[in-house]
């Protein structure tokens, strides 16, 4: 059983640079409380494909590619190629730990002009742990996993706008089925689902050729988890993302894309409760004494969590996250990028560059990502992310075929 708080004490420190967990007592920067909003599952909020990776972790309006099914899939219905795929690495604090990695495959097919069909699975591995009692006799060994699958349909709905939505599966085994606090635990078990819409416009700028996008998706819309049928059920990330993306062709060999995204978790913030004992509610239960209670329904907490901080507007405004990127082509061929992503000191302090290279060959492409923290360290400071990209119109082109447009 202590092995298992200290597991479960390890697996959420994984994640405090990527999403820090909830403080009771809180602390200060700067004359302001720390209060970080939390969710289970946090995997699903980790940049999966170097591409966005190395642009500050932008992707919602950014041009499509084979990884847009985890930052907007209305943008497949903009692709030119008929299909593609990707494959995507991250090791995961790799200066610490050497078995601990995401891995994303994500692929779409056209039907036909106006729509498309995509799917993708998301498996974060936790490495290896041996449990053990109170008394430290070996409970057994386990590899915890996380994974998410889904799928999604987007549509062209005129010349400039389309639309989509994602269906997901998400199941979170950190136990592998061991007694905790006499309670048998499980599996976390969850489904949920996206929404989300792109626009895109040929423009003039400066009498060069020019893109223009917007997107939004809200993601990962569903149903609380649990680990234990006793236990309470925690949030799952539903988000909020929104951006745009301004593309332009410099000349025949060159282009730039400079995009920017905002992000703002959708579930309850912490509130700060009372503490004297007098004020207790019913059951002992905490009495919140400024904010709003955070035990409410998932359609409740989507609604609370634009109005729920306990400072007000201001803190609300410290839960968004901003991101912005660069990227330059030459010759459709080698990439540069870059990016720099922005949290605020109170809700995670996670500031960071980062930096990476593109290149794309006859019939595949190769992304490598790479991220400089500024405030604190991150799980993925000195390591390298990177994606294989399958291009099928390559393939058809040495295969002698005309490709689909």
């Amino acid at each position: 059983m202590k092995n298992l708080l200290i597991f479960i004490f390890i697996y959420v420190t994984l994640f405090s640079q990527a999403q820090s967990f909830v403080q009771n007592d809180k602390t200060s920067i700067d004359g302001r409380d720390i209060n970080t909003v939390t969710t289970a599952v946090p995997f699903l909020m980790i940049a999966p494909d170097s591409r966005s990776g190395s642009m500050g972790d932008v992707g919602v309006a950014t041009t499509p590619d084979p990884n847009s099914q985890h930052w907007n899939p209305a943008k497949y219905s903009f692709t030119k190629n008929e299909m593609g795929f990707s494959v995507s690495y991250t090791p995961w604090l790799r200066a610490l730990i050497p078995d601990i990695n995401l891995a994303y495959l994500a692929g779409y097919k056209k039907i036909d002009e106006r729509q498309s069909v995509s799917a993708s699975l998301l498996y974060f591995s936790i490495g290896d742990i041996t449990f053990t009692n109170d008394k430290g006799d070996v409970m057994g060994q386990f590899s915890p996993n996380e994974f998410a699958i889904d799928a999604a349909y987007s549509r062209l709905f005129g010349d400039n706008i389309s639309g989509a939505i994602a269906l997901r599966y998400i199941n979170s085994n950190l136990t592998g089925g061991i007694e905790v606090g006499g309670a048998v635990s499980h599996p976390g078990q969850s489904v949920a689902a996206d929404v989300s819409s792109y626009y895109q416009k040929d423009i003039k700028l400066s009498g060069k050729e020019s893109t223009v996008a917007f997107g939004i998706n809200f993601s990962n819309v569903g149903a609380k988890i649990s680990y234990t049928e006793n236990a309470d059920k925690d949030f799952i990330p539903m988000n909020l993302r929104l951006g745009g993306a301004l593309t332009t062709q410099l000349d025949n060999y060159n282009s730039m894309m400079i995009t920017a995204d905002l992000n703002k978790l959708l579930v309850p913030t912490p509130p700060v409760y009372y503490n004297t004992n007098d004020t207790a509610g019913e059951g002992g239960a905490p009495i919140v004494q400024f904010g709003k209670d955070p035990n409410v329904s998932v359609p409740t907490g989507l609604f609370q969590s634009f109005y729920d901080a306990p400072a007000g507007g201001k803190e609300e405004l410290r839960e968004i996250t901003y991101s912005v990127g660069l990227e330059y082509w030459y010759a459709k061929q080698f990439a540069l990028r870059g990016g720099y992503f922005y949290e605020h000191a109170t809700k995670g302090n996670r500031k960071f560059f980062t930096l990476g290279l593109g290149l794309r060959l006859n019939v595949f492409g190769l992304d490598f990502a790479y991220l400089i923290p500024t405030a604190q360290k991150h799980p993925l400071e000195n390591t390298l992310r990177f994606t294989l990209t399958f291009d099928f119109e390559g393939f058809k082109k040495q295969a002698g075929e005309t490709p689909v447009n």
